[in-house]
Order: structure tokens, then sequence, then C-alpha cells
């Protein structure tokens, strides 16, 4: 067992190949345990390890690392077998059959006649890969994934199958749906398969009876009696957002967070919160709260004009206005409302001190693709918040952080190569270079959907990318040739190659750009060492 490669994704993150799965458990396994120096996470995939460490300058002190380190041996553990029910009703069942020159009912019988291992997680919470007894059901992923697949559907791609937790993206073949829920707060262990378990799945006679009740989690409607802020317009989307959950990985659970850092980082530093506290992240810049007891505020990110509306009963302030990425005072009964004037696409609400709602898997950050976290905010959502201790100082107004285009209209995004640029060859890199990009309507916290008014990239590899862990700031390219840039909510693998990643330095710029954006990508440095 021997590490092949290790590729850098991104400026903090490694893609480490391996050459057996064995290999791939074996490394995973001591790393668990064994952490390396500023080492933040770990997935482990079918032939690949992706590491995610704090900084650039660990990630290079890793890549010096890993070719000496002795791993442990790969550890089976029995597990559990679970029965998964099965209506065999699926969307490409047919193209199936057709795909492995079997008639559909035969699809249905290899499928359900043999157990399958789940042998790893990703992609997102409760979501198995389940490595078969046979290959009699390898086929490809769709040429152009799906922007919604149902919960419970029961999918193949390449020589796995699997089943989707929730509602999701996803470019696997689906072949029919199970009633079970799949991944459940309420349980011990959430997820309903885990890895080393083993599946058998049978067709269903009939639909099972099963708890469709929601995971039980602190709702940021729910009243309090401490003092906060009220949500009376929640424009097109407002949500809770922290610094994201670190060390889940394996779990198929994202890091989420803030899609834009550097402006949620500075609302914190402007309201005098320690990094990490929660905010409001708003889409559009359109948002009305009102004070329940005297609260200190910034907003930041996107431009905006804010106004302040006196309580009913205040018979001596009028109307004013406050300036952005700068604190300002709120007091009990005013609104303040924030209306869109001008770039940028999202903004950060802070609120002094520590909102009281209890964290999922030790954070309030809302996923939009795997549904963890709070709810998002709808009107009359009540967010408590606890006063700071003396000492917390409010800072000064700073500049805004929003990306600058240049003398065209034109942002200019940098890129390291790789981890997978060999599946496009040189040209394919000049081309991506090259070539300007537009951000598409089909954009959101997952990620940005590319389009061009010149060509689609094209692979120089024929085949299939075995899923792999992804980085933030991949860009990820399906068979259209049509690159997705992955943001804050990104599934945690994926199965198409990524060309290039955005820098940790440029993400907060990504994410500001709003639909019609052009984008230029300017590569930064090279991306593979080979291992020694």
């Amino acid at each position: 067992m021997s590490i092949r490669a290790i590729h850098r994704a991104g400026s903090h993150d490694l893609l480490v190949d391996l050459d057996s799965l064995d290999a791939v458990l074996a490394l995973n396994s001591t790393l668990e345990a064994a952490p390396l120096p500023g080492q933040r996470d770990l997935l482990a995939a079918a032939q690949t390890v992706l590491l995610k460490f704090d900084s650039g300058q660990n990630a290079e002190r890793a890549m010096e690392a890993l070719p000496e380190l002795e791993m442990a041996s790969a550890i089976h553990a029995a597990g559990k077998l679970v029965e998964v029910p099965v209506h065999y009703d699926g969307a490409d069942l047919a193209a199936v059959a057709e795909l492995t020159g079997k008639s559909i009912e035969a699809v249905i019988s290899v499928h359900s006649s043999q157990k399958w291992r789940a042998v790893f997680g990703g992609f997102a919470p409760g979501f198995a890969y389940l490595l078969g007894e046979n290959r009699q059901l390898n086929v490809p992923r769709r040429d152009s994934p799906r922007t919604k697949v149902p919960a419970g559907a029961v999918a193949l791609a390449g020589e796995y199958s699997a089943v989707y937790p929730r509602k999701s993206p996803g470019g696997w073949q689906l072949i029919g749906h199970t009633d079970l829920q799949m991944w459940d707060l309420n349980r011990e262990n959430p997820a309903l398969i885990r890895p080393q378990d083993t599946v058998q799945f049978t067709p269903a006679t009939q639909k099972l009876v099963v708890n469709e009740q929601p995971p039980a989690q602190e709702n940021p409607t729910q009243e309090t009696t401490v003092g906060g802020l009220e949500i009376i317009d929640a424009g097109l989307q407002s949500l809770l957002q922290d610094a994201g959950r670190i060390g889940y990985g394996n779990l198929g659970v994202g890091v989420a967070g803030a899609a834009d850092p550097a402006a949620y980082s500075q609302a914190n530093r402007l309201v005098g919160n320690p990094a990490g506290h929660a905010v409001i992240e708003n889409l559009g810049s359109r948002i009305t709260v009102e004070a329940c007891e005297d609260q200190v505020l910034a907003h930041t990110g996107a431009q905006a004009q804010l106004w302040i509306t006196p309580a009913p009963d205040d018979q001596v302030r009028t109307t004013r206005q406050v300036a952005s990425n700068a604190p300002f005072a709120l007091l009990h009964g005013e609104r303040l409302s924030i209306e869109p004037n001008g770039q940028g696409l999202r903004s950060y609400l802070a609120v002094r001190g520590e909102i009281t709602l209890s964290p999922v898997l030790g954070s309030l950050s809302t996923d939009t693709l795997s549904g963890l976290g709070p709810d998002p905010l709808v009107p009359g959502s009540v967010i408590p918040v606890k006063q700071p201790a003396i000492g917390h100082i409010v800072g000064n107004p700073q500049p805004s952080t929003l990306p600058i285009p240049d003398e065209q209209g034109v942002y200019h995004l940098r890129v390291m190569a790789g981890p997978r640029t060999e599946w496009f060859g040189p040209q394919g890199l000049r081309q991506l270079t090259d070539q300007l990009w537009d951000v598409t309507n089909e954009s959101n916290r997952v990620g940005i959907r590319l389009s061009t008014g010149e060509k689609p990239l094209e692979r120089v590899l024929s085949g299939e990318l075995a899923s792999e862990g992804v980085a933030k700031g991949s860009l990820q390219v399906p068979p259209s040739g049509l690159p997705v840039l992955f943001l804050a909510d990104h599934p945690v693998t994926g199965g198409y190659p990524v060309i290039a990643t955005v820098i940790a330095e440029d993400l907060s710029a990504a994410a500001q750009l709003p639909p019609g954006s052009k984008i230029r990508f300017v590569l930064q440095s090279p991306a593979v060492q080979p291992a020694s």
C-alpha cells in the first residue's frame, strides 16, 4: 500500500492519491489517530483522502511529511446489516438497463440480490458509498447533473450504489426510492448507514410508515425573554451563519459557514464580537429587523442604504441613516431597514453579543444543501442575544471588503491548477484562464454555475472519475464542459474532475458576484507533487 501522488486542492487543502481502498482506509485511520499539524478535517473516498488544513504553510509541510508516514493497517469493522426496501421506479431505470445490456427486471434482480458494503461516507450527511459484490451494474454518471434529486432516491454511479438522504443536486442514475429516513438528528447515530455497515436492498411491496417529524432543533422563531432582534422582513433569503462545522467530513457533513468570510469576520470585529460568532447572512441586501432591548449592530458586505425608523412611542427621534462598515446603535423598538444600493450580492448583519440558540454539531450555520442548522429566518423570527462581558470593544469604521472589477468590468479570481488538471491537459487549463466566464442565474450557496460565449472545456481523458473529496473553491467540470465553482454549502464529495481551485483569499470575492458578472481566472501556481 502506498501514496501515488499528492495534489494541491487550492491553497489550504491536499488530495492524496492511493493505490487501493485498503490504503485509503489505512491512511484515514492513521490521520484520525494522529492528525498532522494544522489538520482540520479529512475525508476518505474510493482512491483518495482529502486533507484540510488551517493554512497554506501547514499544507506545504504536510506534503513533505505524508510520504514518510507509517500507515496503520486498514481496519475492517463488522458493522451492522441494514435492510432497505426500494420502490424500483427511478427515472433512469430504463437507461441503466440499456447501459448494462439487461432488462429492467434483471437490473432490479442484480441490485437486490447482492449485499452492498458501506465503504465511506460523503456528499451529504447520511450519504454512504456502497460497494457491491459484483460490478454488473457499473454505469457512468449522467452527462449533466440534476439540480434536484428527491430524498430517498436510490441511485447508481460507477461501481457504487447509494441513497440520497435529502433533496439535493446529483449526477447519479436514479433507479428507485426508499421511504426510510437516512439521516435523523433524533437518533443516537443520525446516519442510518455508516461506514462498514452491510446493506441489503429489497423490492418494496408497500409504502412504509415512517416518522416524518423533522429533527428537533432550536428554532430561531421561538419567543425568548432576553433581548435580541425580531425579523420583520427577511428579504430573498436570510440565514444564520458562523465559521461553520469543522471535522465532520467522514460523516458527509460539510463546513457551511459564511459564504463571504471576509465580510463576516469584519462584521463581528466592528461590534466587538470574538471571531466565530453567528451573524445574519442576507441575500440581496433587503431585510428589516426590530430591536428587542438596545443593541449594537454592524452591516458589511454588499453595498446598501441603512435607515433606522424610531419606535412608535418615540416622540423625539426621527428617521435617520447610518453607514455600512461601522458600528451603530439600534435602540429598543427601533427598526433597521436595509435596501440594496450598488455592488455585491450578500450582506452581513452582526449584533453585539452572543446569539443564544443551541448549535447543531457545534455550529449555528444553516447548511442549505444538507438541511443542518437553524431554519431560514422568516418574518416573526426572534434571535435571542446575550450581551457580552465588559471589555469587548467595538471597532472603528473600516473600508469595504467588496471585490473591485477591472476597467472592463471583469472580476479576477486567482486559481491553483488541479487537483485533476490532467483530465483537460495544458490546452484545457489555458482555455480556462484565457476565456471570460459568466455567472449564471443557477447559482446559490452551493456553487456558482458558469457559462461562456466561447468554447466549453473538453476532456482529454475518457472514463469516469471515482468519487473523491472536493475543496471549497473547486472548479468542478461536468461533461457539459461548463464549470461549477463550489461555495460554502458544496457537497463534500464529487465525481467530476476539478480542473482548478480558487484560492482561499479570493473566495469572499466569488461569493459576492451576482448573475451576469464576468470572471477571468488567473493561474497562481502549480498543483501536483509526485510522491517519493
